[in-house]
């Protein structure tokens, strides 16, 4: 903001009349004065007043972004148990013990809302003890609507009753965390109008601060033709992703992530990940956490038959490439290096990962393979730590100088 300084005599040349009349006929002109900061000791800050792992912080605004079937229903209604029986079911801290969760669904019925808490309750074996009566549902599809904002003929407006409604029952029921799902239909404006979104969603970030919660905003994504899921890739005006504090997004597993994991055919669809790609701007799969639904019948069917089948989200380890590697692999594989000459490249014939997976008894005639990929990993891993080396020598069969591996330094056994 720059502040604007007028001397008596352009004042009057702008409003006219002299001082006596100023008073009467124009407000004074603001005073506008900077604040010199105070240092303090930094241990004496509080603690950021965290609800949720590192992504869901009280008095702000958070906003999940996936594409549609992702799993991001299934994966709240978890979201929404951890918090309020304070366990960490999806390896999420729950901090100060259990809270009191609000969700509040747009699209989705009371009924198909109950389905999933009910497959997340069997599965975790929670009781109704055991959530204590912490968390709060609600549908727009049962008569729960939500709407905050409006346009209509009359514009743009924000409807404040609704606001002081909501902020005077998530202080009345001592609400730690608000879940909306959709955002979009949670007012009735444009959401390409970034001058309403950015009003509304301001309105919102005010909602936490007000209650003293965290409000969490669910969003889809624009088409993305297979692309990744980003904050930049959220639906509507950027101003929504702007004002959140953090922002989520949920992607499925690819099929080349899938052939990295081993994981085979449409299994791969059970399998998506998250990340905060506005706090930490990593994306690639191993920054992420990683979730798989697992269907669970509700035994709500004949005797003997089959009930309906829920997902429910459960936390996912990507396998790491040096499960069951020891010190005699390396030391053995070292050997087999020494005794040949090795390609640094995988597109050649005699490419180190070739030793390595006769040591490891592994195929890698496909290097896209999910042992050749994990033979890469493995490759790269000892070359950054100098047990094996990559050098530059003569290639009789390319008859100029080529990139090969040898063996490095020494391994302790």
């Amino acid at each position: 903001m720059m502040a604007t300084v007028f001397d008596a005599r352009e004042w009057d040349s702008r409003y006219g009349g002299d001082a006596s009349q100023r008073a009467d006929r124009t407000p004074a002109p603001p005073t506008i004065k900077a604040t010199p900061y105070a240092c303090v000791d930094p241990r004496t800050i509080p603690l950021r007043p965290w609800v949720y792992g590192r992504q869901f912080l009280r008095g702000s605004l958070s906003l999940v972004v996936a594409p549609g079937a992702t799993g991001k229903t299934a994966l709240l209604a978890g979201t929404a148990l951890a918090l309020t029986t304070g366990r960490p079911l999806l390896d999420k801290t729950v901090w100060d013990g259990p809270k009191r969760v609000w969700l509040w669904n747009l699209e989705d019925s009371l009924g198909e809302l109950s389905r999933l808490i009910e497959a997340a309750r069997l599965h975790w074996g929670i009781s109704a003890d055991d959530i204590g009566g912490r968390l709060f549902v609600d549908s727009a599809l049962d008569g729960a609507d939500l709407k905050m904002a409006v346009e209509d003929r009359d514009g743009f407006r924000i409807v404040r009753p609704v606001i002081d409604a909501l902020v005077e029952e998530l202080i009345a029921r001592q609400i730690d965390v608000l879940i909306v799902d959709p955002f979009v239909s949670s007012h009735s404006c444009s959401e390409n109008d970034n001058g309403a979104i950015d009003a509304i969603a301001k309105e919102w970030a005010r909602v936490g601060v007000k209650a003293n919660c965290s409000v969490v905003l669910v969003h889809h994504t624009r088409k993305l033709g297979g692309g990744e899921a980003t904050a930049e890739g959220a639906r509507g005006a950027v101003a929504l992703v702007g004002a959140a504090r953090s922002v989520v997004a949920l992607n499925k597993m690819t099929p080349e992530e899938a052939n990295s994991f081993g994981v085979e055919g449409e299994e791969r669809r059970r399998f998506f990940r998250a990340y905060d790609d506005k706090n930490n701007r990593t994306p690639p799969a191993d920054k992420s956490d990683w979730y798989q639904l697992a269907s669970v019948d509700l035994g709500n069917g004949p005797v003997g038959g089959h009930g309906d089948s829920l997902p429910v989200v459960l936390p996912w380890t990507c396998p790491d490439a040096f499960t069951g590697i020891t010190s005699g692999h390396l030391a053995r594989v070292q050997e087999a290096v020494r005794a040949g000459e090795w390609r640094d490249s995988d597109q050649s014939e005699d490419w180190v990962g070739e030793a390595v997976a006769s040591v490891l008894d592994l195929d890698v005639s496909d290097r896209k393979s999910a042992d050749a990929l994990r033979v890469k990993k493995l490759v790269k891993a000892w070359k950054a730590s100098k047990l094996l080396v990559k050098v530059t020598k003569h290639c009789p069969k390319a008859r100029r100088e080529k990139p090969f591996v040898e063996a490095g330094g020494p391994v302790e056994l």
